[in-house]
Formats: C-alpha cells, sequence, structure tokens
C-alpha cells in the first residue's frame, strides 16, 4: 500500500500547483498522477524529472492534491526529501518546473555548494538532465 507524503516531504509552490493543475486538465483519464524520479548524472550525481504515470506502485509515496497526485518512489524521496517544487515562466519561451531546496548528497558531482540561496545543490530542471544552479535540461554546474 503507498504512503501519504506531508509537506515534510515535499511541497509545491502556488505557481507549481496552478500550473500541475491546469496540466492535469488536459490529460487522458486513466492518468493517476505526477511521477518524481532520479537519475544518474548532474552536480550531485542524481537529477530529477516528472512524468505523467498511470500507475501507482505498494512502494510509492503519494502526496494527494485537489485535482492531481505526485508520486515518488522510496529510493526517490530519499532524495527528494523536503524539496520545494516551483514553476517559473518569464515569458521567455523557457518556462519549467525547478526543483528548490534538494538535500545536500555527497555523490561525486562538482562541488556545489549546500549554501546557495536557493537550498541544496542549487535547483534541478524537470527534464532529463538537469542540475546544478540549472533551470534547464543538460545542467552541469553554474
Amino acid at each position: 500500500m503507498s504512503t501519504a507524503l506531508t509537506d515534510a516531504d515535499l511541497t509545491l509552490t502556488t505557481a507549481a500547483n496552478s500550473k500541475m493543475a491546469e496540466l492535469f486538465t488536459q490529460i487522458e483519464d486513466n492518468i493517476v498522477g505526477v511521477r518524481l524520479y532520479a537519475t544518474g548524472g548532474g552536480c550531485s550525481g542524481v537529477s530529477f524529472g516528472m512524468a505523467f504515470t498511470d500507475v501507482i506502485d505498494e512502494d510509492d509515496g503519494v502526496r494527494d492534491f485537489a485535482t492531481f497526485k505526485v508520486i515518488v518512489d522510496d529510493s526517490t524521496l530519499e532524495y527528494l526529501r523536503g524539496v520545494e517544487i516551483d514553476f517559473v515562466d518569464n515569458d521567455d519561451g523557457n518556462a519549467t518546473f525547478i526543483f528548490n531546496n534538494l538535500p545536500m548528497i555527497n555523490s561525486g558531482g562538482c562541488n556545489c555548494s549546500s549554501s546557495s540561496s536557493d537550498g541544496g545543490c542549487g535547483t534541478s530542471s524537470s527534464g532529463a538532465g538537469g542540475g546544478c544552479g540549472s533551470n534547464s535540461a543538460g545542467g552541469g554546474c553554474a
């Protein structure tokens, strides 16, 4: 059975919540939520992404919002615990979800500081890649 996630696990800013709710009005009915995932790479050795999913597994944590769910498996949650997800749109065609307050992970990377104003190892894109101080796919250290 999945576990309910709380604010201590992850939060969404008002902008991220609004954008996610908007996106969920445009998807197929069989989609049950958006899955956060981790892949190798990026500043901390780990990059993060998001994808719509039609499955909630037993080992998933689920954060229920009014019109959508955010789903995170146990192993990814260890990298994301305490993260704040924001949505930034500067009207320049590069709108993106970013992950703030990522915990510092000592698994290689490129010596990003945990004392950045964003908290943790900067921000990571929601697409493939991402990395420290980056708001776009591909990442790397800024």
